[in-house]
């Protein structure tokens, strides 16, 4: 999410040649598609997660996680997760968090080759890993709350779209070819940039994520809102510059304030279902800036250990 607002295996996995095969939305039995959740930790924590699944009562079949430019990329991570029968969904934010000053990683200074040694080390790192990892670059570039944003420290649509296409170009002419790129942006609000606009090309392109909370009551400009008025708007337009693209709900979550997070937590895995393109959503399992946990109610905890009960 953004500063201001901050995948389960394929039934056939990544090809070696990057090709990309998913299910449809909903599973085989015709329950809600598959679930994940977000990771804080460094190191895979393998008993830490066989808490997280024991809580929910299933294994959660994607596992996200952030990494800065300033960070190492971590294979043996990526190894660990994949071997425990979950894939790798990782958040690549092109920015120093520890930095006031970002002005070295507006887009400008990535299309002049500023940070083209760092991602051919990210790209050598994922090559010699090997395995299918869902790579999600630069999210929410059209909600202004990141220096990579549009309209952020100078930066273009334009400029976004050539970054993106660079940065995924460099990563496969270093051998990483089975990352499954998948762009994120927040779903749409007044103010926000189009979403055409910043979308790299359909063959540049492989998952469509979607960003989208349910604020309640948390900020003095925010209302309840259900599943299907969060995303609607959204998904449709992206059906429209994307046509034929999964859909991944990247990042979703709702507070507590101001409704019942149990009912939205219900209707939200009713929404999916109803999504043929849908191909499943990750959790933000955090407290920050309110309680997103799934865990947050015992209510909350128990609808959704009811709803991914249903695959």
């Amino acid at each position: 999410m953004p500063m201001s607002r901050r995948s389960f295996l394929a039934a056939a996995a990544v090809a070696s040649t990057g090709a990309l095969a998913l299910p449809s939305g909903a599973s085989a039995a015709g329950g809600p598609p598959p679930f994940g959740v977000t990771v804080p930790w460094g190191p895979f924590d393998a008993a830490a997660w066989s808490r997280r699944v024991a809580t929910l009562g299933a294994a959660p079949r994607y596992a996200l996680w952030y990494a800065s430019f300033v960070e190492a990329p971590d294979p043996a991570k990526l190894a660990a997760v994949s071997a425990a029968g979950v894939v790798p969904v990782l958040s690549w934010e092109p920015w120093d968090p520890a930095r006031k000053n970002q002005k070295a990683f507006a887009l400008a200074r990535f299309l002049d080759g500023d940070h083209d040694a760092t991602i051919r080390r990210w790209g050598d790192a994922l090559a010699r890993y090997g395995g299918p990892v869902h790579l999600r670059f630069a999210h929410e570039m059209n909600a202004g709350g990141y220096p990579w944003a549009v309209g952020v420290q100078g930066n273009t649509a334009a400029q976004y779209v050539a970054t993106w296409r660079r940065v995924h170009g460099l990563l496969r002419s270093r051998g990483a070819t089975r990352v499954v790129r998948v762009w994120s942006p927040n779903v749409s609000f007044p103010g926000s940039a189009p979403l055409a606009s910043v979308f790299p090309g359909a063959e540049h392109v492989d998952v469509v994520g979607i960003d989208g909370y349910n604020w309640g009551t948390v900020r003095r400009d925010s209302t309840w809102q259900s599943p299907s008025r969060v995303f609607d708007a959204t998904a449709a337009e992206l059906r429209r510059i994307a046509p034929g693209k999964p859909l991944l709900l990247a990042e979703t979550a709702s507070t507590e304030r101001g409704g019942d997070k149990a009912r939205w937590i219900a209707e939200l895995f009713r929404w999916m279902a109803a999504q043929r393109d849908v191909r499943g959503l990750i959790w933000f399992d955090e407290n920050k800036e309110t309680d997103w946990r799934i865990a947050s109610s015992q209510a909350s905890l128990a609808a959704f250990r009811e709803a991914v009960a249903r695959r």
